[in-house]
């Protein structure tokens, strides 16, 4: 067999220049960049289940304390473990009915708040009448193995706000992240 040394921009078909079998690797005891084992299996990060809620009717409140987004708008999700943690991703509209209102918007696991008390995971005021998209996440690790309900809330600064305006779609969708 004839060995040809291949210039910078030349290749080699292997599917029909190369023959014969090239031996198994033995991952598991090879050394690469000085590791001398690499693990079985990723245990951490991956996702686990993927659970959606959504909710199309407008919604509105006149409160200044936390009230439910709706009860369609909530997931309830049973662990793979206590060390998974969840993301909880958010995607509404809202809109302020008066010049300088704000509207705040949270979730709850259960009953416990995962934003900041009274001012929530997020919050948008307007200068005037608007309509604005209402989007934002968080990252929960509640160490639970029983079921939990993650739930969308929502609060008036003043004036009234809308979740869901015109009625536009709302979800809710949970991520379990193995911990």
């Amino acid at each position: 067999m004839a060995i040809t040394r291949l210039g910078p921009n030349q290749s080699v078909n292997l599917a029909s220049n190369v023959t014969g079998t090239l031996p198994a690797a033995n991952v598991a005891n090879s050394t690469l960049n000085n590791v001398t084992a690499l693990p079985a299996a990723i245990t951490t990060g991956k996702v686990l289940q993927v659970l959606t809620a959504t909710d199309d009717t407008e919604r509105s409140t006149t409160s200044t304390s936390m009230v439910t987004g709706s009860n369609t708008l909530s997931v309830a999700i049973t662990p793979a473990s206590t060390a998974s943690k969840f993301f909880i991703q958010v995607n509404a509209a809202g809109y302020n009915d008066d010049n300088g209102a704000t509207g705040h918007y949270t979730v709850y696991r259960d009953s416990t708040d995962l934003g900041n008390g009274n001012q929530g995971l997020t919050a948008n005021r307007t200068d005037q009448n608007s309509r604005f998209p209402t989007s934002f996440g968080v990252l929960d690790s509640p160490s639970a193995s029983s079921q939990i309900t993650y739930q969308v809330y929502f609060r008036a600064g003043s004036g009234t706000i809308y979740l869901g305006a015109y009625p536009v779609r709302k979800t809710i969708t949970v991520f379990e992240i193995a911990g």
